[in-house]
Formats: structure tokens, sequence, C-alpha cells
């Protein structure tokens, strides 16, 4: 199963042309991934450059055939310009088995610009992996305060999920909405973090599990995610996925876009590309090879 996660800021290149058509273009051509990741996707915003449109409607338009498109609105409202939505796309080739969206914690950060946040969750079943959760997101950018919060609430959905898979509800098979789901402890985290890997969002997400997060399902000390990067270089930084070209948010490149993966598909982990050379967003697309 191969994946990429890329945020296109509203698909606008450094060129300043707003293009979906490029960017399922370019995020297609690493290594013909089944499932894409994008963030910053917009519905009718006229007000950013460019004046993206429905930009989910373009996306589907985009990819070749079989593919299915599920969009996850962190901000819908209604504006003089009519609905407007801005949030995180995922689309597969693969069979899709349940689709979930979680708005991520928002907490008050007085005089802080920011936007509400969500992490949108894709189980889809691998024909090598089984069921696997894809999980993508785009956390704070400026409130320290709430992406701290949205990095907890992360782990805890993973954890949650973990839980779930290892001990299932009833089961059931009766059509109802108790019938039953597609548990599963294999689970891709990615997305754009707006942090670095020495900061303490980063170390929450990769802590070992504490005793009460494991009680009854897991051992305390294994990590809840892995850092697929990490995994294949640890003793090599990942390479810059932020402001390669454009240094209006950063003095230097950094790396804020990451894959992580649960701990039962650490071994699973064959390589991981990331495209320094595309210059359709502000950021570089990451592809992620399980095997």
């Amino acid at each position: 199963m191969q994946l990429v996660t890329w945020d296109t800021q509203w698909c606008c290149g450094l060129d300043g042309r707003v293009d979906v058509a490029r960017i399922v273009r370019d995020a297609l051509s690493m290594d013909a991934p089944d499932v894409l990741c994008l963030q910053e996707i917009a519905v009718n915003h006229p007000g950013l450059p460019g004046t993206p449109g429905d930009q989910v409607a373009q996306v589907r338009q985009a990819l070749p055939p079989g593919w299915q498109v599920f969009f996850g609105a962190a901000v819908d409202t209604w504006t003089a310009a009519g609905r407007q939505r801005f949030g995180n796309l995922v689309a597969t080739r693969l069979p899709v088995l349940q689709l979930q969206h979680h708005p991520l914690p928002y907490p008050a950060d007085a005089g802080v610009r920011s936007m509400p946040r969500l992490c949108s969750v894709l189980t889809v079943a691998s024909p090598l992996l089984g069921a696997v959760r894809v999980m993508t997101t785009h956390l704070e950018y400026y409130s320290r305060v709430q992406r701290m919060a949205q990095a907890r609430a992360l782990r805890a959905l993973h954890l949650q999920a973990c839980a779930q898979a290892a001990r299932p509800p009833a089961p059931a098979a009766d059509g109802s909405p108790f019938q039953d789901q597609p548990h599963t402890p294999h689970a891709v985290l990615c997305g754009d973090f707006n942090l670095q890997a020495g900061e303490p969002e980063y170390a929450h997400l990769a802590a070992p599990l504490s005793a009460e997060e494991a009680a009854g399902w897991a051992e305390p000390g294994v990590p809840a995610l892995h850092d697929a990067w990490r995994l294949l270089h640890p003793h090599t930084p990942q390479p810059p996925t932020f402001c390669l070209f454009d240094r209006r948010f950063s003095g230097q490149p950094i790396a804020c876009d990451f894959v992580w993966v649960s701990d039962s598909l650490k071994g699973r982990v064959r390589a991981m590309q990331i495209d320094g050379a595309t210059q359709a967003s502000d950021h570089q697309p990451v592809l992620l090879a399980l095997g």
C-alpha cells in the first residue's frame, strides 16, 4: 500500500496559479499511490489568492476512473459569499470500509489567529495488510495551546481505536448501526503538523504507552506511534517539506509534514520519498510505501 500526503495550500503553486489538476498529477507521479491525503482543500473561497472554487469536485474530475473522494471540512461556514468550506481530502482506489471525521480541540487562546481543525479517518482494505485506518490532519499553525491539545487528541483517537480492535464490542450482524465495525490496530497518521521533530507535541505523539493508557489491551512502554522516516533512517533527519523555495514563514527549510505508523505496522514500512522539486504548493509531498 502506498500513500501520498501533501499540504496543497488550496492547490496554489509558488507561481501564484491555483491548479488542482497539477496537484493531482504531481501526487500520482510519486510511484502510483493507492491513497492521497490532501490538506488545505478549499470550496468557495474567493478571498484566497487564486480564488479557489469547488476543489473537491475538481480533484474528483482530475483523478482516474476507480478513485473515490472523501472530504472533511474543518471550517464550514456561511458568509456573504455563500457556504465556504476548508479542510482535508482523502482519495483512494482501494475498497473503503469506514469514514469518520473527528473535530479536534479548539481551546480559547485570546488574541491569537486560529481556525478549527479536523482529523479525517478513512479505513481502507489493503490486499496485503487488511484493514488500515488512514488518519489525515492539519494542526494549528499559530496557537501552540491549540496545537498541543490537538496532538493529545490525535494520540487519544488512535489509542481508542487500538483498544477497540483489541477488545471489540459484542458482535452483531443485524444490519443496524450496532453491526460489526472494521476495528483495526493498523493505522497511518499523516499531514501537516505545523511543528518540528524537537517540539513537545511531537514528543507526545511518539511517547510510549503509559500503564493507564495500556490497561487491559497492550503492554506499557510500547510506542503509540512511530515516525516512519525515523524507522527507516534513525540517524538522518527528515528532509524539509516546507519553505524550500519560499521563506516567508521560516528563515530556513523545515520538516513539518510527517507520516506516523502504528506499532502494528512498524515492520511494514518499506520506503519513504519526498518530492523536493515540485513547486505546485508551498509544501512538498511525502510518499510512504508499506509492504
